[in-house]
């Protein structure tokens, strides 16, 4: 696990980062660090994370990246049931209160399916009742979970914290990500012109979005009651490699 902390001044906001199926937090953390601009990465603390369980099958970036290779959890074909799953939501709950506290989430593929279910699952008091509640998320090429078992709940209600979406024109799972707009409110999105991958930020449009939803962030998070900044101010200063 390894965390992009340090820093003076304001402190940045601090995401638990999920990466995708099969790969691991290290590679989510070349994923990102080193297709988005320093500028951008400067204003957030991330925490890289690597799943519980070991894979269970080849990795779709064998040969791209070395292993070893993780996932969140198992699931069918028709992504209806899930094996696992509560095993999932105890590890990234223990992650939060070990390397916490946590303003949000950032998640990729599997990991932004979870990222994206959690703060419904959390309101809903089932998952993450021992932490803080999730105040932001960072999705990338994210989707629904399928099955009524979850979403009934994850999804019961509008998802109003602030939010910031990627969206693939060439991503198998874009139909799906537009889905999971759906249920958040006032979200911020990024549309980008490849397909199921963690974008460069290259084009002013995208960096503009990015910054709002930075600006925004920032603002609140300078707004906390002191005590709560001071605590999570200690955190910033950590650096963390497990």
């Amino acid at each position: 696990m390894g965390s992009l902390a340090g820093g003076v001044g304001a402190r940045r906001p601090r995401f638990l980062c999920l990466h995708g199926f099969r790969t691991s937090g290290e590679i989510m953390r070349k994923q990102v660090v080193g297709k988005w601009p320093a500028e951008v990465t400067a204003r957030l603390d991330l925490v890289f994370a690597d799943a519980p369980f070991p894979a269970e099958g080849k990795s779709d970036v064998h040969g791209i990246f070395d292993p070893p290779y993780y996932e969140w959890f198992q699931f069918d074909k028709g992504f209806t049931e899930y094996r696992n799953f509560d095993k999932c939501l105890a590890y990234i709950e223990e992650l939060m209160i070990k390397e916490g506290p946590f303003d949000g989430l950032m998640g990729f593929s599997q990991g932004s399916i979870l990222s994206g279910a959690l703060p419904g699952l959390q309101e809903q008091g089932l998952a993450l009742t021992r932490v803080p509640k999730i105040k932001y998320l960072i999705i990338i090429g994210g989707a629904k979970f399928r099955s009524p078992a979850i979403a009934d709940k994850a999804y019961a209600n509008m998802i109003k914290i602030p939010s910031l979406h990627f969206l693939g024109d060439n991503d198998f799972l874009k139909p799906h990500g537009e889905q999971l707009i759906e249920s958040f409110v006032d979200p911020f999105i990024i549309r980008h012109p490849k397909g199921h991958t963690v974008p460069r930020l290259v084009d002013e449009t995208s960096l503009e979005v990015m910054s709002r939803f930075l600006d925004k962030m920032e603002k609140e998070i300078s707004e906390l009651p002191s005590a709560e900044a001071e605590a999570a101010a200690d955190v910033d200063e950590k650096e963390v490699c497990i």
